[in-house]
């Protein structure tokens, strides 16, 4: 063999060795984050995103986790599921089985939180969705049983449609509502049900109770059906990016009553999109900017001074999701997969930015409170707690 070529095999061998190709950076702890960056509701992942960014940078400023002896960073491995569900199993797929992620955050809309949760359960992979409120993304599709890797920083569906039912009957003294939701997204149709269900048993009487289809932007014939049904008030548990259609089609057919929504409303592009004809309307959410606690307020601080923006509930959610990771690494002490779920789901409390949480033994859904805003003058203000 000549010794040209000689020299480039032994090149091509320190090269392997030099980049470190198959190696895995021991000093790195990798976690991923599904967001949805572009598709339907991109308000959403960039709100994801920046808090990731945000919670991830605090940490490494200061050196790192303490595991042991040793001080890790976090590296953060993002995926755009483009608010797809397909895109979010296979997404979730990636991170675990190419990027080999000590644990996943998001998606964050529970039609794309479903799918990445399988993924990760069947994987043995700790999933954190921050946003996904519906009752199945921590529960399995085969024995409705409690995923042993799956858990959630938000509160669910069933309780966030309780407290809006007792909030229209008890508080805005309204008897007779309307429902109009999307029947093919499993988290509006939900809440739709849970709030008639409880609206109904506690002496409220549904006068309508419309559907529409994901993607549909004319609801001129579900609000005709609505105003003939004279209710008292109109409840949308739909997304933003839906919200302000509907409530302008309703005013220009003559419908004033007043609208009641849920957290999927809480994007500040809500205003953005609808402007006055959001005023006066309430929504259930997860945390209020203008009635913080001290670590609210030391998040908000941080995240208005990097981004020159007050954090949405979505924010807010996501860094209390990375708050829980970082709290449970520290219990488990080593940067592994199985340590770490069992850590996280044996955490007695945690007091973050949407409060303080727990899980019960056995469950990825954290015993938490949720508030009502009001939007009054293009703002969302704290108007009420409500707790479980």
């Amino acid at each position: 063999m000549k010794k040209s070529a000689i020299f480039i095999i032994l090149l091509v061998i320190l090269s392997l060795g030099v980049f470190g190709c198959g190696k895995e950076d021991d000093s790195q702890i990798k976690i991923g984050l599904i967001a949805e960056l572009t598709g339907d509701i991109p308000a959403v992942g960039a709100s994801c995103k920046k808090a990731a960014d945000l919670a991830v940078q605090e940490v490494n400023d200061m050196g790192g986790i303490q595991l042991g002896d040793k001080k890790y960073k976090i590296k953060l491995i993002v995926e755009d599921n483009a608010g797809k569900a397909d895109q979010s199993a296979s997404a979730a797929q990636k991170l675990i089985t190419q990027n080999k992620v000590l644990a996943i955050v998001g998606p964050n809309a529970s039609r794309y939180a479903l799918p990445a949760a399988e993924i990760a359960e069947s994987g043995k992979v700790v999933l954190i969705t921050p946003w996904s409120t519906t009752p199945k993304a921590t529960l399995s599709s085969k024995t409705n049983a409690s995923k042993k890797y799956v858990f959630r920083a938000c509160f669910i569906d069933p309780f966030q449609g309780r407290v809006l039912a007792k909030f229209v009957l008890d508080e805005l003294k309204l008897k007779k509502a309307a429902v109009l939701y999307d029947v093919a997204s499993e988290y509006n149709k939900g809440i739709a049900e849970i709030f008639k269900d409880v609206y109904e048993q506690n002496g409220g009487k549904i006068v309508a109770f419309e559907t529409y289809t994901t993607n549909d932007k004319d609801f001129s014939s579900q609000l005709t059906k609505i105003k003939r049904a004279a209710p008292d008030v109109i409840f949308l548990p739909n997304y933003y990016s839906e919200i302000p259609l509907q409530i302008q089609q309703a005013k220009r057919l003559g419908i004033t009553v007043p609208f009641v929504g849920a957290d999927a409303w809480g994007s500040s592009e809500l205003m953005k999109l609808c402007g006055d004809d959001c005023n006066g309307y309430y929504f259930s959410t997860h945390y209020a900017a203008d009635a913080a606690t001290k670590t609210t307020k030391k998040f908000i601080a941080g995240y208005r001074a990097k981004y020159d923006a007050t954090p949405d509930d979505v924010a807010a959610l996501t860094y209390d999701s990375f708050g829980l990771l970082f709290q449970a690494l520290k219990t488990a002490g080593k940067n592994d997969r199985q340590a770490l779920r069992d850590a996280l789901a044996k955490i007695p409390q945690y007091d973050g930015v949407t409060g303080s949480m727990q899980f019960k033994e056995g469950s990825g859904d954290p015993v938490k409170s949720a508030v009502i805003l009001k939007i009054k003058d293009g703002k969302f203000t704290w108007y009420a707690d409500a707790k479980p």
